[in-house]
């Protein structure tokens, strides 16, 4: 069973962050047991334009064989860099319930359902935006973004991507998978966004998963989610 981690650092000094997301997928190569990675920038998840974007914090997204591995790397050297260079750290450890979609091409993530499973949850969406189409979808934004913000069970929310514009994505962490469900179907402005993208076309790539949520060490903001 494949296990995600998720890292996201709080970093004082932009410009050696800036450095290791230039050299961190070349460092990632050929670690034992990891079977998809990215390098993130985060923002607010409040607009999704450039905006958002947190020049202070960074995100590590890594899919492993199994525990040991992720272990493994989470005492490695690219794990270390960043945490040397920071003044925070959060980790979430998920393994996949559901997915759906495509990441660059691939599936990441090999879902196992746990019917039983009445932990916390974490929901993960990545699309790639239409150059065309990228002003009707930002326009569709604010509506959503003050639903998800303000829903109940929601302990965390941000916006992630591989580039400030066209590759967007979020991550949210939520007490149950009833209170994803409760937000993804009775929140109005959400509803009319998911009936939209079809018709819209605003997504030439999109994916969707729900992972349990295993573990959360450390902090961001200064606060554990």
């Amino acid at each position: 069973m494949s296990v995600v981690d998720l890292h996201v650092w709080g970093t004082p000094r932009v410009l050696p962050a800036l450095g290791r997301m230039a050299t961190g997928r070349r460092a990632l190569r050929g670690t034992p047991g990891l079977r998809f990675a990215k390098l993130l920038g985060t923002g607010s998840a409040r607009t999704f334009t450039p905006r958002d974007a947190d020049p202070h914090r960074w995100a590590l997204l890594t899919v492993w064989d199994g525990e040991a591995a992720a272990d493994a790397a989470d005492d490695g050297p690219v794990v270390r860099g960043w945490r040397a260079g920071s003044s925070e750290e959060l980790r979430v450890r998920m393994s996949p319930l559901a997915a759906r979609g495509l990441w660059s091409g691939r599936q990441p993530f090999d879902a196992v359902p746990r019917p039983g499973w009445d932990g916390p949850v974490a929901a993960i969406t990545r699309a790639r935006l239409r150059p065309t189409r990228a002003l009707s979808f930002w326009r569709a934004v604010p509506p959503v973004v003050t639903g998800l913000h303000a829903a109940d069970g929601l302990r965390l929310a941000l916006g992630v991507g591989e580039a400030p514009i066209g590759l967007q994505g979020t991550f949210s962490l939520w007490r149950s998978t009833a209170d994803v469900v409760a937000y993804a179907y009775r929140d109005a402005a959400h509803r009319d966004a998911v009936a939209r993208t079809g018709p819209e076309r605003w997504y030439a790539e999109e994916l969707f998963a729900r992972l349990a949520v295993l573990d959360v060490r450390g902090t961001l903001e200064g606060r554990a989610p």
